[in-house]
Order: structure tokens, then sequence, then C-alpha cells
């Protein structure tokens, strides 16, 4: 029988057969650690006499029985899928099997807590894993209603879709009959359950209807739930949503839970949200972090009616999930929170991601070819989100935020509840705008790859400006020009600050676009292309604008001009146009007076990149010094307490790596040496061990010694952590081990291990190692669930080598094995990263 890769030819061929109405799943948790009972009964129509499958991937198949009469289930069932032959018009089926927990956050994860040994599930079921939970057509365009009834213990919290009913107790046990959900993809749907601590409040919607809200978290965490502060940004979003959809909220309820050993930062599970609980700060986190807690908030409430009142046919238009939520908690966090530079932050993070992987071999269409549920797996990318929701955010300043917003209404209301494709968002948009959206879609959403825009400007003697054109340039591979609606901005130097004096808003169409409006102008200091973000593509200054940049790049006042700044000077060290050594002087030098947290963070982090892969070999190591170093000074110099002190200080400990920055580092540890304002707490102080066992200051004692006094989930994680960027040959070997040989270990210590695996100032004690990885890819593949082999097969990767060595395994085993394309896809990613690391290298050295 086929295997568990489901493929679209199947779906639609199924979509065909199949109309389900609805399902009533009986789940018992109550049977021991390693599976739980589940029984499905599924009401459906079908064409008479034809034959299907539904999906149910199960440890044991008791019974199943189609229409009153039992079918053997050795003979229909592969622990995958179960065959239905003889289908009648209208059909009941019932399944009775046991179902598996995972480690992995696949499916129904559990997680008992080393604090209190108590025990948390929680589900996570997109893509295509509720069939490991209950019998299932699992396929987003096939909709039903899902009844859930819960047998867990008395003592427990039970959360599903519906609101959750007064449970029903029988000694230790209790069973939570649910009421039906609406029509729903089952990949939508939920149960959480264990001794969750909650909260609970509610809001009006704009309907009128009082929606309760809970947020739940773990007992050993409760403690640090901010609930009033989340309840606050919720009822912000629902506001704002409401009001811009002109829909009001689509469910009955509004649960949020803060899940542990999570693979995402969230999921929209409707009416039942799960988060990670790196979301609820123990210790300090970056103002960065606080931020995108809160984009994350909106963007999952966004999903209540982008993806789950209005789903997409096949996973090919993702993009109406992602993309949309992706713009819209950009905004409603703009203009609807504290958080008024969202676009900024936006800017910084997620079109740097955009860029990256548009740049990559596997860059796809927004739209994205989506042959099979492997296809749709490594397609939750830089593309489908971030550029997606760029290209959405360009949409809008090209049809009007008026019109945008009224298309998606009229697009809820026809939709609701049912399932989609990109051409019926086209329709609606196209009546509210006026505008003609084909062309638009087939350059924007069906083509791949990103353009570069450059200002090519000829000015008198005395600076006044003749001749100004935008300049539009493709990648070779990638040869689409795109129309664009971007601003220019001029800038110019008053009492120390470069500030905009000048705007004009053009449509850039073609290879050279004139823009005549600034002919007679004075030449500014600095022309900025692009300003105010509004187009997707990346940026050069002219010669003269890229001088002032460079020297005066901390004055420039708006931090979204600034931001677009830092985006082209990163674009063009990466591309190899500008040198890895000239981009750690720019940073060093003007990242102290940066105001945006997410900016900063962004930045330090390709900071760490260049020096650690793009500077040239032989200057590796005075640079990752100079960057220690230069740290510390804005360390010291960065006022007490403050945000941007806080992550100098971890991206010191981050790059550690002379014997004064291990004295530096002992001295916060131990107090003998701290920093004004600077609060060493038990996540910090993790980080700061992490850098002395980098340096080889901290062994394994040491970490040791921390997770005695901090032995909760989050210190096991640090400590695993820690342990894997213990800086020999032996250390990189015993965590590549732990991965390779062993299949025990949770998602969020496998996620863990190969971030300290990479974590190395000299990648020589990784040179072993390449061969190993490239032997085990096979059997990590076909043995290993989805998300723990994409933990494996990208971070266990070699890449700070960066060698043409390195390239040429990689190369051989890429050559040897022609049919695996989703596996493939992750060598081919890691291979472009060596490749590009090799070619900025090379243009250090000129």
């Amino acid at each position: 029988m086929p295997g568990d890769n489901l493929t679209r030819i199947e779906a639609q061929e199924r979509k065909a057969l199949v109309s389900v109405t609805s399902y009533e799943i009986a789940l018992d948790l109550t049977t021991g650690p390693e599976s739980f009972g589940t029984t499905t009964r599924v009401n459906f129509s079908a064409q008479e006499g034809a034959s299907t499958f539904i999906d149910a991937i199960t440890s044991a198949v008791h019974s199943i029985t189609l229409n009153g009469a039992s079918l053997d289930p050795a003979a229909v069932s592969d622990g995958v899928r179960i065959q239905l032959d003889g289908l009648a018009v209208e059909n009941v089926l019932e399944i009775v099997a046991d179902g598996a927990y995972t480690n992995t956050g696949e499916g129904l994860h559990r997680f008992v807590d080393p604090v209190d040994q108590e025990v948390y599930l929680y589900s996570q079921f997109e893509v295509p894993d509720s069939r490991r939970v209950f019998a299932v057509f699992e396929q987003p365009d096939l909709k039903a209603t899902f009844q859930f009834t819960v047998t867990a213990p008395a003592r427990w919290a039970v959360v599903s879709n519906s609101p959750t009913p007064e449970p029903t107790v029988t000694g230790a046990s209790a069973t939570w009959d649910f009421p039906p959900t609406g029509i729903l993809s089952s990949y939508v749907t939920a149960i959480v359950a264990g001794p969750y601590v909650s909260v609970h409040d509610e809001l009006t919607s704009s309907d009128g209807r009082v929606i309760p809200l809970g947020i739940f978290a773990r007992k050993s965490l409760s403690q640090y739930l901010d609930s009033d502060y989340i309840f606050e940004k919720t009822r912000q979003g629902f506001e704002f949503y409401e009001k811009h959809f002109n829909y009001p909220y689509p469910f009955e309820k509004y649960d949020q839970l803060f899940v542990p050993e999570f693979n995402a930062g969230a999921m929209e599970n409707a009416g039942a949200i799960t988060f990670t609980e790196t979301y609820i700060f123990r210790s300090k986190v970056t103002d960065a972090i606080k931020e995108r807690r809160v984009v994350t908030i909106l963007h999952e409430l966004a999903h209540m009616w982008f993806g789950d009142l209005v789903t997409m046919k096949w996973w090919n238009d993702l993009w109406l999930n992602e993309s949309f939520a992706e713009w819209a908690s950009t905004l409603a966090t703009a203009e609807a929170t504290e958080w008024t530079e969202a676009w900024t932050t936006f800017q910084a993070m997620e079109k740097s991601w955009a860029y990256k992987q548009d740049q990559l071999p596997s860059t796809h269409p927004v739209v994205a070819t989506i042959n099979d549920l492997e296809d749709v797996q490594v397609n939750f990318d830089g593309i489908t989100y971030a550029k997606g929701g760029s290209v959405i955010k360009q949409l809008v300043a090209w049809v009007g935020l008026p019109e945008f917003m009224l298309g998606v209404s009229n697009y809820f209301a026809k939709h609701a509840f049912g399932n989609t494709e990109l051409s019926d968002l086209m329709v609606e948009l196209e009546k509210t705008s006026g505008r003609d959206l084909g062309n638009w879609t087939k350059l924007w959403l069906e083509t791949a790859g990103v353009n570069t825009l450059r200002p090519a400007i000829e000015t008198t003697a005395d600076g006044t400006i003749t001749s100004f054109a935008v300049l539009q340039e493709a990648a070779v591979d990638y040869p689409t020009i795109r129309p664009h609606r971007l601003a220019i901005g001029f800038y110019n130097l008053h009492d120390g600050k470069l500030v905009r004096d000048h705007k004009v808003e053009i449509d850039v169409d073609g290879e050279r676009t004139e823009v005549t409006a600034l002919i007679g102008q004075g030449r500014p200091d600095l022309v900025l292309v692009n300003d105010e973000d509004l187009a997707y593509a990346k940026i050069r200054l002219d010669e003269q604008s890229l001088a002032m940049a460079m020297e005066h790049l901390a004055d420039i006042s708006d931090p979204l001009a600034r931001s677009i700044v830092w985006g082209a000077a990163w674009d063009a060290t990466r591309d190899a146009e500008s040198s890895a050594s000239d981009y750690v002087h720019l940073v060093l030098g003007n990242i102290g007076s940066e105001t945006e947290s997410t900016t900063i963070r962004t930045t330090l982090s390709q900071l760490i990149t260049v020096a650690r892969f793009y500077v040239a070999p032989a200057r590796r190591v005075d640079t990752i010094t100079a960057v220690g170093d230069g740290l510390w000074k804005l360390a010291i110099d960065a006022p007490a307490a403050s945000d941007s002190q806080f992550q100098f200080v971890k991206f010191f400990a981050n790059i550690a790596s002379t014997d004064e920055h291990v004295a530096r580092l002992t001295g916060l540890l131990d107090g003998s040496a701290p920093l004004e304002g600077l609060e060493i707490d038990t996540d910090l102080r993790w980080e700061i061990l992490e850098g002395l066992v980098l340096t080889g200051a901290a062994d394994g004692a040491a970490i040791d010694a921390a997770l005695a006094n901090d032995n909760t989930s989050n210190g096991q994680q640090a400590a695993a952590r820690a342990r894997a960027a213990i800086p020999t040959a032996e250390g990189k070997r015993k965590a590549f081990d732990s991965l390779v040989a062993s299949d025990t270990l949770p998602n969020a210590i496998v996620r863990m291990v190969t971030m300290g695996y990479q974590h190395v100032n000299d990648p020589a004690s990784l040179e072993p190692l390449i061969q190993p990885y490239f032997a085990a890819l096979g059997d990590i593949w076909e043995n290993r669930s989805y998300k723990i082999a994409e933990y494996i097969v990208m971070g266990l990767y070699p890449a700070p080598l960066a060698s043409t060595e390195l390239v040429d395994a990689t190369k051989a085993w890429l050559n040897a094995n022609p049919d695996v394309p989703a596996l493939r896809r992750m060598v081919i990613e890691n291979l472009a990263g060596v490749e590009r690391a090799l070619q900025a290298q090379q243009r250090d050295l000129d």
C-alpha cells in the first residue's frame, strides 16, 4: 500500500469521491505513558461503489466497521492508511485503535515536567498529523465538524476547539464531552490536556457575543505568566481585526495555551492557540523578543479568519494563510499596540529572512508547486511567510488599504467555512480596487527571485540633478522584472542628523524607470531608494550616498530608514559586492546608538555570521577577537540596564575567544566584576556559561553543576546546548552521536544539541564529521519523524567549515542521491550557504 506521503493527485482523486459530514472522536488518555485509546466515527458520503482510503497512523487497530460490516484490520490497514472499498452513497465508519504519544512535537506530544513529574499533553496537527491521533481524511479541503470526547485524569484541564464542558467524574478519571465544532479542516483541531494552570477573562465581539478568553501554562511556569498583558494585546487584536475585516470573530471562545517543547512559535488551532512556552519569560528578555511575542499573538489571531474560517484547498496556497497573517499581524502591531515601529522590525527581520531564502537554489514562487506532503513540510519558509507578507504589503501600497480591506471582507463573507485558491481572493480585490491583477499575480506570486534596485544619478557641477533613474536587475536564473510601488527619499545632514527633506512616491517598472519629478532638485547627502520599505527588493546605494551612510548611519533619524540602510549593507556583503571586514567596521562603529531592539538583534546576528564565515580565513581569529572586544566596549558604554547593554553582553558571550574575554565573563558570572544595571539571571547565566565552554574555560562538570541549580526543562535544554558547544573533536562527536546513534531525545533537546554543535569559533573540530554526516542522512530521513529529521539534517551539517572539501563532499552526496526531493532541498540549501561564504571570503581578500 502507499506510504504516508500523500500526493496532491491522491488528494484530488479522494476529494472527487468523498464529502465528509462529521467526526465523533473518543480519546482515552489514561491507558499509560506510551499509547492512548482512540475511537473514530466518521459520517461521509461517496460515489456508490467507490474505493478510497482514510488516514490513520496507529500502533494497533482493534476493529474497523463500515456501514455495519466488520473489516479485517490485518487486511485493510498498514498502520498508516485504511483501505475502504465498496462505499455507499452515505457511509458510517468506526475505527477503534491505539495511537502512540510522541516526543517530537508532532501528533500528540507527551512531556514530563522534571520539576514536579507532572504530565502535559498537546496536539500539533499541521501539516499531516491529526492522523496520528484519530482516523481522518487528512487534507484541508475535506472539512467537517469534530466532536471530541476525552477521558483523562480528573484533576487535569482538557481543552479543545469547542468550549470546555463540565466533566463527568468517575473515581480518579473524568470524561469531557465537547460539543461539535463548526466546519473545520482537521489540521486546525486540537487537544491539550494536563494539570495546566489557567486564567480567564472575556470580551464582547462586534456582533454582541461574549467571547470567553483563557490563558494556560504548566504549573511550574505559571508564576511567570503575565496574563493581563496578553489579554490586553488579545483585545486590541480583536478590535482591530473585526473592524478592518468587517467580519466578527468566527468561533465561540479563544484560548491561548503555552506548551512545552513546541517546534514553532505558535499554531492557529481554531479557538485553541498553542504557543511555545519560551514566550513565558522566566528571565529578562530583549525588547525584540517582547515585540515578537505580540506579533505572534496577533499573527495567530489573524489566522482565525485567514486559514481557519477560510482555508486553502491544497497546500500550494499555504501563502493564503501565512503571508496574510504575517502582513496583518505587523499592521495590527503597528497600529493597535504600543509597538509602533513594527514595520521597522518587519524590515529588519522578516525581509532579511525573505531575501536570504529567495536567493537559495531552492527558492520558489509564493504560490508554490506542492506535489505531496513532503513538499509542503519544507515550504514553511521565508518565501511563504516573509516574502509573501512583503508582497502583500506591496499589493496594499498599489491598490490602497481601504480597497484591499473591503476586498478581504467580501472574501470572508463569500467563502466562510469553505476552501479557496488564489483566484478567489484576487477576484474580490479586483472588484474593490478596479485594477486588473492578472499580470501582477503572475509576476509577484507565480515567479521566484528577488530584484535589485539601484539609483542612477547625473548632476551639474553645483549638484543639481539633471537625470534620475531607478535601475532594476534580476538574477540570471530568475530573470523576471517586476513592477514596484516605492518611495525615494532625499536625506541631508542637519545638526548632526540625517533627516529626510524630500520624498516622491512612484511606480517602477522595467529595467530603467526615469524619475523626472526629481530633475532640478539639489542632490542630497543620501538618496534612499525604497524609502518607507513599500517594495520587496534589495537596494543598493549610489557611491556618494554609500559613503555618507557608512560615516553617518547612526545619525539617520528615522529608524525604518536606518533599518533599510543596515539591510542594504548586509545584502551587499552577502552578495560579495562589499567586503566582510568593512561590514564588521560598519557595525561596530554604528550599532551603539541604534534604538530599535530587533534591528540590534538582527544586525548583531549578522555580524557574528560575518566574523565566523565571511571574512577571509586568515583574518578570522583576529576578526573574532575584534568583535568580542568591540561588543564588550559597547556593553560598557551602553546605558545601565538598557536593552542594548543586555544584547551586547549576550552577543559578547556568544563570540568570546580570548583570555581577556574569559576574565570578563567569569567576573560577570561570579559577581566579582559586574556591569552596572545588568542582572545575571538564570537564562543569562546559562549563556555566559556557554561562552566559557566555547573558550575551553568551562567543562562538563561546570555544566552539571549549573544543571543541578536549574533542573528544569529550560535548564536541561540549556545544558544540552552547552555540552554540544564543547570545542573539541571528541565533544562534537559525542553531540553528533547523541542524535544519530539514538532516537530517544525529545525535539527540544535535539534542537538545542544542533545549536551547540554549530557554535564554534574554530571549526576544525567538525572536520572529522563530514563523512559520518553524509553516511547518516539516508537512515535519518527514512526512520525519523519529519521535524526531527529536519533538525538533524540542517543542524549537523558542518557548515562552519565553509571549505571546498565540504562543497565537494556535499555535491558527491547529491549526485549519488537524486530521488529524495525534500531531503535534497535541505542539503542543497546547506551547500548554498557554504558556497556563498566562500565567495564572501574571496571578496574579503580583494
